[in-house]
């Protein structure tokens, strides 16, 4: 009976029965965009920031970098987590369950939010301290982190409530939620830079008024065009739900707090060891905030590949489709490694370049920025492998694989090493960490993945 009644739900819904190929480009495509937007709110701050400000401005968005990091791991830790179960439940044709979820993911989405908001704004400097910042570039970060914490409650709206619009079979509208407010930020930022004088606060003020765009667009979808049926009862957050949406949302977050707890590691290590070399301290701090802006936009497009292929994971693994299920792992896996190896050529030969348009700088403030680049990036053409596999187990409800492979680059690899190399190697062991997590990451990811993949195919051949 449960088989009968999953095979006509996987009739109804194109998920299903439409090419994946097709699938991939219709769900990816805007994931990819929506990623890549989001990104831009940091890039296009960093970009007038450098230009406007300077070095020390860059510096300072570097150090506001890991609560950015905390906010997007809340609200991937939520929106992937009702997104997955949500596809789940309705590829096993519980529609009321599936909504349930979705509004408990919504209500906590906007809780979680004013909850960061409060700690950051009555903690400031504190974090501040803790995220490596020094005297010279205190008063920029200051201003940023200060002003930026109120667009808090919309930014964890925003990104995790696309995750939950995409879910709701709505990839373009949410795609427009997020190129809507970084449009907006991007015509801002210079006006108040430049226009108005305001230096970096102008920057954070752009971005705070197009965040609180953004999540206005997410609640006018849920109030006005959500496909699902969802009312003001189910919005009220209830245990049973939010474990689930934890258990499958909790390797995303994860990913995102290693990012932050490397990244506050990372700047400390370089203020540390940027002291005793050529370099300075406040020098490895720019370079290091640039680079890994450069880098968003690569992890953007591996991760809205990722992201666009969930709910076809998802709905179709819910319904038992283990065939589509491996057939579209199969095409985001040389998708993935297509673009690593793209991105791999212009870091290794354009290194200068993608840094001069973050501002000028000394020559060893260059000369810094490509051996990083170069050193540090070196893997690039397999690290799109990581957060794809990691977005795979999680949408087949693999939680525990799911974390454990999220786990690997940041925490396994690259935080003991960043730690361990320096003291050998003074700041060049930071720069040599890099490659040695990502390949070894990689590698853990497709070993993983190949003995799903295979128990999938073991799974088919039984119902046969």
């Amino acid at each position: 009976m449960s088989e009968r009644m999953n095979e006509s739900v996987a009739l109804e819904n194109p998920l299903a029965t439409e090419r994946t190929g097709k699938l991939i480009a219709r769900f990816a495509i805007p994931a990819i965009i929506s990623m890549l937007v989001s990104s831009l709110y940091n890039i296009v701050d960093q970009i007038f920031i450098g230009q406007g400000v300077g070095m020390l401005g860059n510096a300072a968005t570097n150090i506001a970098f890991p609560v950015s990091i905390i906010c997007t791991a809340t609200a991937l830790l939520l929106g992937i987590g009702s997104s997955s179960n949500f596809n789940l439940e309705s590829g096993a044709g519980n529609r009321e369950k599936a909504g349930r979820i979705m509004g408990t993911g919504l209500a906590m989405l906007v809780i979680c939010g004013l909850m960061i908001a409060c700690v950051v704004l009555l903690f400031l400097d504190p974090l501040l301290e803790l995220f490596g910042v020094t005297p010279d570039v205190l008063p920029f970060a200051q201003d940023y982190t200060g002003i930026t914490a109120f667009g808090i409650p919309f930014l964890i709206l925003t990104t995790g409530g696309n995750h939950l619009i995409r879910a709701d079979r709505s990839p373009t509208y949410s795609m427009t939620c997020m190129l809507t407010g970084a449009v907006l930020n991007t015509i801002l930022d210079p006006l108040f830079i430049f226009g108005f004088h305001m230096g970096i606060k102008g920057a954070a003020w752009a971005t705070v008024i197009g965040q609180i765009v953004s999540g206005f667009l997410v609640i006018l979808y849920f109030t006005r065009f959500c496909k699902m049926e969802l009312c003001l009862e189910m919005l009220r957050p209830k245990w049973i739900y939010l474990k689930a949406i934890a258990s499958l949302g909790m390797a995303a977050c994860i990913n995102q707090i290693a990012m932050a707890v490397v990244q506050i590691t990372m700047n400390n290590t370089l203020r540390h060891y940027g002291a005793a070399s050529v370099y300075g301290t406040d020098i490895p701090l720019a370079c290091v905030g640039v680079i890994s802006k450069v880098n968003m936009v690569f992890m953007a497009i591996c991760i809205g590949i990722s992201q666009g292929c969930q709910p076809i994971w998802g709905f179709n693994y819910g319904a038992g489709r283990y065939a589509r299920v491996r057939e579209t792992y199969r095409k985001a896996f040389r998708i993935s490694l297509m673009v690593g190896i793209v991105f791999f050529g212009c870091f290794q030969l354009f290194p200068r370049q993608l840094v001069g348009i973050f501002g000028t700088g000394s020559e060893e403030y260059f000369h810094f920025a490509e051996r990083y680049f170069r050193i540090f990036m070196m893997m690039t053409f397999m690290n799109g492998i990581q957060p794809m596999s990691s977005g795979f187990f999680t949408s087949i409800g693999k939680a525990k694989l799911g974390i454990v492979v999220s786990l690997t680059r940041q925490v396994i690899f690259l935080l003991p090493l960043i730690l361990i190399f320096p003291l050998f190697m003074g700041i060049d062991g930071v720069m040599y960490a890099g490659p040695i997590a990502d390949g070894a990451a990689a590698l853990a990811a497709v070993v993983c993945s190949v003995r799903e993949l295979k128990k999938m195919r073991q799974m088919e051949a039984e119902v046969r």
